[in-house]
C-alpha cells in the first residue's frame, strides 16, 4: 500500500517535475520485492523466520561445545569444522540438495525441479502458510548442523580439506536422500507411516553413524590405545555451547511444526522438559557412578535429552516427554562409557547423537499419542520406527564407507604424526587460539617463545636473572 501511495504521488507531480518522474513511479510501483502470496500466513512466517535464525545459531553453539572439549592446540581447527559447514554445505543445498530432498522424484530421491531454486520466490510451500524460500532456508539450517556434528568423532586427526570435501558430498549423497525418505513427497519411510517430527533419523542418526564409520576408518589418535586421557581444555566453552544448543533447539523442534500453532507449543514444552529431565537424571547417575556431578556431564545430559525428544517432540504428551527422557538417559549413559573403550570417537558424537536418536525414534513408537503402543495403537508403529532407524543407519554407514574409500585414493584423509603432535591450529590454519601477550613476547626479542618460557621457569626457580625477572613481570 505504501508503494502504491508513493507511486501515485510521483505520478501527480510528474507535470511539474522532470520527465523521469513517471518512469520512477512505474519502477517503484512494479518493483514488488515483497510480493503478495496467496495463502501466506504472517504469524506462521514470523515464527518460522525466528526458528530459522535459532537453528542457524546452533552451529556456532556446537562449535563452542566441541571446541571446549578438545586440547588447546586444536580448538580453532575443531571450531572451524563446524563454522565451515555454514558455507560449504549451504551452497550445494540450494543448488541441488533441496531438490533431491523435496522434489517428487521417486521413493528414494527427488528430482531436479528445484535445482537452483527456480520460481520459489513466487510460491507458498505446499501444506503451510510459509514462503517457499523460507522453507528452503529453514531446511538448510538442518543440513548445516548435520555436517558439523560429524566432526565430533574425527577432530584432532582428520585433514581439514578432506573433511570439507567429505561433508559436501555427504550432504548430497546421504543427507538429501534420507531427508527425502522421511520428509519428502513419496518417500518410502514416510509412506510406511514412520514418525520423525524434527530429525531423529534425518539429522542425528545418520550424522552419528557416519561419524562413527569415519572414526573407525581413520584410526585412533596418538595414545588412545595406551589409555591416554585428554581432559577438556575449556569447560566454560562447553557449558556456553551447550546452552546455545538448548536455546537454538527451540527453533529446531518447535519450528518443525512449520507454523505458530498448538503443535509448536507442544514441541517447545516437550523439548524443555526432556532436556531438564535428562540433565537431572544424568547428574544423578554421575553422582552414583563417579561420586561427583561434573559440569561437562551435566550439560551433555541436557543435549542427550534434546536429541532423544527430537523425533517425538510434537507427538507425545509433556509427561510422555519426561518419561522418554528419563528412560532414554538411563539407556544411553552406558553407551558413552562403552564408546570410550572401543572406538576413538573423539567427542562422543555417536552415543550423543546416534544412540540417543535411535532410542528417541524407537520410544516414539511407544509414546506417540497417535498410534503409539501405550495408546492402543498396537505394535505396528513400533515396528515401523525400528525399521526406519535401522535402514537409515545402514544406508549412512554404507555410503560413508564408500565415500571414504574413494576419497582416500586421491588424497590423504589423516594429518601426519608430527602435525597431530604439534596441534592442528598452527599446522592447518596458521593461527593459535591462545598466544602470549605482546608485552610478554617483546620482553626478550632475541629468544623464541619456547625459550622464553623455559627461561622464565629457570629464572623463577633461581630467582636471579634480570631478563627472566622482566619476562615474569
Amino acid at each position: 500500500i505504501v508503494r502504491l501511495r508513493v507511486a501515485e504521488a510521483l505520478c501527480k507531480s510528474s507535470s511539474r517535475s522532470t520527465d523521469k518522474a513517471p518512469h520512477l513511479a512505474r519502477v517503484f510501483a512494479t518493483r514488488n520485492l515483497t510480493m503478495a502470496l496467496d495463502g501466506l500466513s504472517g504469524s506462521d512466517t514470523a515464527w518460522q523466520l525466528t526458528s530459522t535464525a535459532l537453528v542457524l545459531f546452533m552451529t556456532p553453539g556446537l562449535a563452542f561445545f566441541y571446541g571446549g572439549l578438545v586440547k588447546g592446540e586444536n580448538v580453532l581447527n575443531t571450531m572451524m569444522m563446524s563454522i565451515i559447514s555454514m558455507g560449504v554445505v549451504a551452497l550445494p543445498w540450494c543448488l541441488v540438495g533441496f531438490s533431491f530432498a523435496f522434489d517428487e522424484g521417486n521413493r528414494f530421491v527427488g528430482g531436479f525441479r528445484y535445482a537452483g531454486l527456480p520460481g520459489l520466490q513466487e510460491e507458498v510451500w505446499d501444506g503451510t502458510g510459509l514462503p517457499a524460500l523460507l522453507f528452503v532456508a529453514y531446511q538448510m539450517t538442518f543440513v548445516i548442523i548435520a555436517g558439523a556434528i560429524i566432526s565430533g568423532a574425527v577432530v584432532e586427526r582428520m585433514r581439514f580439506g578432506a573433511y570439507v570435501i567429505f561433508i559436501v558430498l555427504w550432504s548430497l549423497l546421504v543427507y538429501a536422500p534420507v531427508c527425502h525418505w522421511v520428509w519428502g513427497p513419496g518417500g518410502w519411510i514416510a509412506e510406511l507411516g514412520a514418525k520423525d517430527f524434527a530429525g531423529g533419523t534425518v539429522v542425528h542418526e545418520i550424522t552419528a553413524v557416519s561419524a562413527l564409520v569415519l572414526a573407525v576408518l581413520l584410526g585412533p589418535r596418538r595414545g588412545f590405545r595406551e589409555g591416554a586421557k585428554v581432559e577438556p581444555h575449556n569447560v566454560p566453552f562447553v557449558i556456553l555451547g551447550g546452552a546455545m544448543l538448548w536455546f537454538g533447539w527451540s527453533g529446531f523442534n518447535a519450528g518443525s511444526a512449520l507454523g505458530a500453532n498448538a503443535d509448536a507449543a507442544l514441541a517447545l514444552i516437550n523439548t524443555y522438559l526432556a532436556a531438564a529431565t535428562c540433565l537431572v537424571v544424568w547428574a544423578l547417575i554421575e553422582r552414583a557412578h563417579l561420586k561427583h556431578m561434573t559440569a561437562v556431564g551435566t550439560i551433555t545430559g541436557a543435549v542427550v535429552g534434546l536429541v532423544i525428544i527430537t523425533p517425538a517432540a510434537g507427538f507425545v504428551t509433556p509427561m510422555g516427554a519426561v518419561i522418554m527422557a528419563a528412560l532414554g538417559c538411563v539407556l544411553v549413559y552406558p553407551v558413552f562409557q562403552l564408546n570410550k573403550t572401543l572406538v576413538d570417537d573423539t567427542l562422543d558424537a555417536f552415543p550423543c547423537h546416534g544412540a540417543s536418536g535411535f532410542v528417541g525414534t524407537v520410544l516414539t513408537g511407544l509414546f506417540a499419542q497417535d498410534g503409539g503402543l501405550f495408546y492402543g495403537g498396537g505394535w505396528r508403529l513400533l515396528g515401523v520406527q525400528l525399521a526406519a532407524a535401522l535402514a537409515t543407519f545402514a544406508y549412512a554407514a554404507g555410503v560413508t564407507a564408500v565415500l571414504y574409500g574413494v576419497m582416500s585414493r586421491f588424497m590423504r584423509m589423516r594429518v601426519s604424526a608430527s602435525q597431530e603432535l604439534v596441534g592442528l591450529d598452527d599446522t592447518a590454519h596458521g593461527e593459535k587460539a591462545y598466544s602470549p601477550s605482546k608485552a610478554y613476547l617483546e620482553a626478550s626479542p632475541d629468544r623464541t617463545a619456547s625459550e622464553k618460557i623455559a627461561g622464565c621457569g629457570a629464572g623463577a626457580s633461581a630467582g636471579a636473572s634480570k631478563d627472566a625477572a622482566e619476562v615474569n613481570v
